[in-house]
């Protein structure tokens, strides 16, 4: 149950401060984030199956990021393609956020159940092929897990209010940022009915970081944009037990 916390144009050095776990099986291979030796612009873990990501930005100052819709029992579409290659396909353009999103929806239907970020300086856009038309994002906290943006889950509701906590004050300390993440405390309450209990009988979906020998916290990344247009990426890489296993920094002026 994947979370990603981010403020837009709620700092006042930072048009952007976002935080964001990627839960996912620790079977399914993963590179960690870099620039990737194809595309020197592009910035991303890479998912070693399918060829995507699930979040990323480019020296242009483009960012973006995938969630998946969660919707136990129901099959995918025939011949379905990676949500992945979302993320990918967004920062390897050039048009603004909102029409990349206008003119994926019509394809939308080729993939399983998504949520979709896509910004750039001054644009933020967000896409599910569940829910209505594409929309600019107003500014303030956000909070996207598996459901809708904003949906009212309680680890959503929990991480939106620990979010605007750290974001008083002219600077942001990611390492507050990364302790948020860390937290894996259960949080009280259930999602949408039929989806935690579904997905997770021992309450995993209640916590920010999943420790759990099968599917959990595989990384988390903190993502900032400042006003100025320099752009910080940090990730750090966990074991299934938690542990850390790596950390990629990054800097960079948008160009």
């Amino acid at each position: 149950m994947c979370l990603v916390l981010f403020a837009w144009k709620a700092h006042p050095k930072y048009e952007l401060v976002l935080v964001a776990n990627r839960d996912e099986f620790h079977e399914r291979p993963t590179a960690p984030a870099a620039f990737w030796p194809e595309n020197e612009n592009l910035l991303a873990g890479r998912d070693l199956q399918a060829g995507g990501t699930w979040m990323g930005a480019n020296r242009g100052g483009r960012f973006a990021a995938v969630t998946n819709y969660r919707e136990p029992g129901q099959p995918g579409p025939p011949q379905e393609r990676s949500r992945g290659e979302l993320v990918r396909n967004f920062l390897e353009r050039r048009d603004a956020p909102l029409e990349a999103a206008r003119a994926l929806q019509a394809k939308s239907d080729r993939y399983r159940g998504f949520n979709l970020l896509l910004g750039c300086r001054g644009e933020l856009a967000y896409l599910s092929n569940r829910d209505g038309e594409p929309a600019l994002v107003e500014a303030g906290v956000h909070g996207l897990s598996n459901h809708l943006l904003d949906t009212d889950w309680p680890k959503v509701r929990a991480g939106r209010e620990s979010l605007a906590a750290c974001l008083q004050g002219e600077a942001i300390d990611s390492g507050a940022l990364f302790s948020l993440m860390a937290d894996d405390s259960p949080i009280a309450g259930s999602g949408p009915a039929g989806v935690d209990e579904t997905l997770s009988p021992e309450g995993l979906a209640r916590r920010f970081f999943i420790r759990s020998p099968v599917y959990g916290t595989r990384s988390t990344t903190v993502l900032l944009v400042g006003r100025s247009g320099k752009v910080s990426f940090e990730e750090r890489s966990f074991e299934p037990d938690g542990r850390p296993s790596g950390t990629s920094k990054f800097a960079f002026e948008v160009s």
